[in-house]
């Protein structure tokens, strides 16, 4: 079980416990790693594909896949058409969601639906899921797409149903008595017979681990994170023995096996690895046999020891990716295909970003401006998005203990779906324990009900912790910066030659107005334009609600699709 960091707030933290239970966990049969060092924009899409089926969960018209280079992902993109009677656009629309979220926070019911408004106003509107979020996927036949659609499409809806049923009896299982202990039995011949020490296995599991820490994971660990890995195993080993006399020898061991992890140098390493660990399971063996009470149960407790420490360093494998891989590869494979699909006269795009999207605009932008390339974009609009949060008191400093480096080892993933998930009760129920969650998401009576239950229960996705890490760049001297850290993404906006709307929530706890302003006063004048959604007596807007409140068709819609238009030339 990864270790759950103190500077969280306890309430965060027990939700976080109850939340990682429930995470899956699958092993990537296959990697991709960074490849990119620049934008760039795919030609070919001969694997791109429209779903003959759309699944339950997707409520657009279309849902395409697109490819993306380098990898095995396939990115789900939702497709709107404009209604006959709607005037004629010249560039179709791409929207791109925030850090952890799927498609569904732009599409929350027909009555609430920016895509479904913008798309009504005549643009054909797309949103992307980036690599995992929503239906996104890692397969590649086309029936293989299909199947994991509606399997994903599946789980997403029965984890919410699942919650909303828990939240609804929480009160009841909250003041339940305790189950009643289970009997401790006296262990004798049978119960010693059938935990019988089954070597072997243990051996061949053991040896296993330690040569995939010696191969860094196939390249995803760099020395230092493969020894730093390998420690924390050994440790948790460790803490099995609770027989003093047996750490001399156990130690000895375990120097060997770190300084052969550490060389990868010798051919037979193989062996000698196979070896030390035949010599540590022997160590436990006599654990095994001794008297001691206290390690009667070991082949059991060693063998789920391995067993979580080998499902950690898959989630380190199957979750590797940060921000970069977004700006370098999804989005601009999302873009090229819909600029195939939709063949713009001038071949640009708009594009709208919440949150991490618009922080993903931005960088765009910058990147373009910085290497001296025209972006595809006719004009950018942005929700409750900065690339420096130093002066702002952001709620997202609660993830900055996730994103520490060797943090990000312990706990590869921030599982937000099932974290908001199980939390949900405690926020939507009494005592409110986990009120100030309701907070970050919508200010009071700006959302419906059953749309904000939708929106926490269907929204959200896992995070990497590699992801967390570059975001965290953003509360630093500096802000955003690349995975280099050389490269600052807000140095050259003000080369930009694309007109920028950008929008503020006055009760914005996650990305505060003075953190949107500070990113809008790095552009040209004559190319942003800067709004504050909000009045001091209300109606108040917090992070969400500037797509999904009650009054965004009113009071935000109506300014994007007014700037929009202003830029719609062919």
């Amino acid at each position: 079980m990864a270790t759950i960091p103190p500077q969280l707030p306890l309430a965060t933290r027990s939700a976080l416990r109850r939340a990682s239970s429930s995470v899956h966990f699958f092993t990537s049969t296959s990697s991709f790693r960074h490849r990119a060092t620049k934008l760039f924009l795919p030609r070919a899409f001969s694997s791109s594909v429209k779903l003959p089926t759309k699944p339950p969960l997707c409520t657009a018209d279309e849902l395409h896949y697109v490819s993306v280079p380098n990898s095995d992902w396939r990115l789900a993109l939702w497709r709107y058409f404009p209604p006959p009677q709607t005037p004629t656009r010249n560039h179709p629309l791409l929207l791109l969601s925030g850090v952890g979220t799927n498609a569904i926070g732009y599409d929350l019911s027909p009555g609430c639906s920016f895509a479904r408004h913008m798309s009504a106003q005549g643009f054909e509107t797309w949103i992307l899921e980036v690599r995992g979020a929503g239906l996104s996927t890692r397969v590649s036949d086309l029936k293989d797409v299909e199947d994991s659609a509606h399997e994903l499409s599946h789980q997403i809806q029965s984890t919410a149903k699942a919650a909303a049923k828990e939240a609804q009896v929480t009160e009841i299982a909250d003041t339940a008595p305790p189950a009643p202990a289970s009997d401790v039995s006296v262990v004798g011949e049978e119960a010693s017979s059938a935990s019988a020490w089954d070597e072997s296995k243990i051996v061949a599991r053991l040896t296993a681990t330690f040569m995939r820490l010696s191969e860094r994971l196939s390249g995803f660990l760099s020395e230092g994170q493969s020894l730093f890995m390998s420690a924390k195993l050994f440790d948790k080993i460790a803490m099995l023995l609770e027989d003093s006399r047996m750490y001399e020898r156990f130690n000895e061991i375990r120097s060997k096996l770190l300084s052969l992890i550490e060389s990868r140098q010798n051919s037979g390493l193989g062996n000698q690895i196979r070896e030390l660990t035949q010599r540590l399971v022997d160590l436990l063996d006599d654990g095994q046999k001794s008297v001691s009470p206290q390690l009667i149960d070991l082949q059991e407790r060693l063998t789920s020891t391995i067993e979580d420490f080998q499902k950690q360093l898959d989630l380190i494998v199957k979750y590797d990716w940060d921000f970069d891989n977004y700006l370098e590869e999804d989005v601009p494979a999302a873009i090229e295909y819909v600029r195939a699909q939709c063949k713009p006269k001038d071949g640009k795009l708009f594009a709208i970003g919440h949150s991490m999207g618009g922080i993903l605009l931005y960088a765009m932008l910058s990147r373009c401006a910085f290497e001296g390339r025209e972006p595809c974009l006719a004009a950018v609009a942005t929700l409750a998005s900065s690339l420096d949060y130093t002066t702002s008191d952001s709620a997202l400093k609660l993830l900055i203990p996730l994103a520490d480096p060797a943090q990000a080892l312990s706990v590869p993933v921030v599982p937000l779906g099932a974290l908001l998930a199980a939390a949900y009760p405690l926020s939507s129920r009494p005592p409110y324990v986990l009120s100030w969650l309701n907070d970050l998401i919508s200010a009071t009576d700006m959302m419906h009900p059953e749309q904000l239950e939708k929106l926490v229960l269907n929204n959200f996705c896992t995070i990497p912790a590699k992801l967390l890490i570059q975001l965290t760049t953003a509360f630093r001297e500096g802000g955003l910066r690349d995975r280099s850290g050389e490269f600052y993404y807000k140095d050259h906006l003000s080369s930009t030659t694309v007109p920028v709307l950008a929008l503020a929530g006055d009760r914005d706890l996650i990305c505060p107005p003075i953190a949107v302003e500070d990113t809008v006063k790095l552009f040209p004048e004559n190319l942003v334009t800067y709004k504050l959604l909000g009045e001091p007596d209300g109606p108040h807007y917090a992070h969400y609600d500037l797509v999904g409140g009650r009054l965004a068709v009113e009071q935000v819609y109506p300014c994007i699709t007014e700037f929009l238009s202003h830029h719609d030339s062919a």
